[in-house]
């Protein structure tokens, strides 16, 4: 039994040191180059799930419970939009899916030369504006709630920046 397993061991070794002195005889820039090509596209993908992830805290609310006046100042508090206190937000309402459907041609088309996405069809929003006076906490915020189309920013089809709603006709 011991015999057999070293007869797998080397070849295997043998592979490795081959590949050993592949690497060895390789241009350093060439091996550079081959790394970052490796290296890359998962870091664009992470960057791009960091700022969907930031999309869905600063925009997106499934299920809202009120959507009045109290709901947009506890809700910019608890989202972390009050430091300092933030003029102006608006939160999506509905399924994540069908925003994300936003991005793709079933449920969006491009808008201003493709750089963005409208919504073909209109979504529940809550616009929560900042009272005014002092830019520090504690905020107060007025809300308006309306059916809108959205117009976002996608990357990798995933949202990541609401850049403005349209009242719907």
């Amino acid at each position: 039994m011991v015999l057999s397993h070293i007869s797998k061991i080397i070849p295997l070794q043998k592979r490795l040191g081959e590949m050993v002195m592949f690497l060895k005889a390789m241009d350093p820039f060439l091996l550079l180059f081959i790394l970052g090509l490796w290296l890359v596209p998962p870091s664009l993908t992470t960057q791009a799930n960091a700022r969907e992830k930031h999309f869905l805290i600063q925009h997106y609310d499934s299920k809202p419970k009120g959507r009045d006046d109290k709901y947009c100042t506890a809700i910019m508090r608890q989202r972390g939009l009050t430091q300092p206190c933030k003029d102006m937000n608006t939160f999506i309402h509905g399924d994540y899916p069908s925003i994300k459907a936003v991005c793709g041609d079933k449920a969006g088309n491009p808008y201003e030369g493709g750089r963005l996405r409208i919504s073909k069809s209109r979504f529940q929003v809550t616009n929560c504006e900042h009272r005014g006076g002092s830019t520090k906490p504690p905020c107060k915020y007025r809300a308006t709630s309306d059916f809108r189309y959205i117009i976002i920013a996608c990357e990798n089809n995933l949202p990541v920046h609401l850049d403005q709603t349209i009242i719907a006709k």
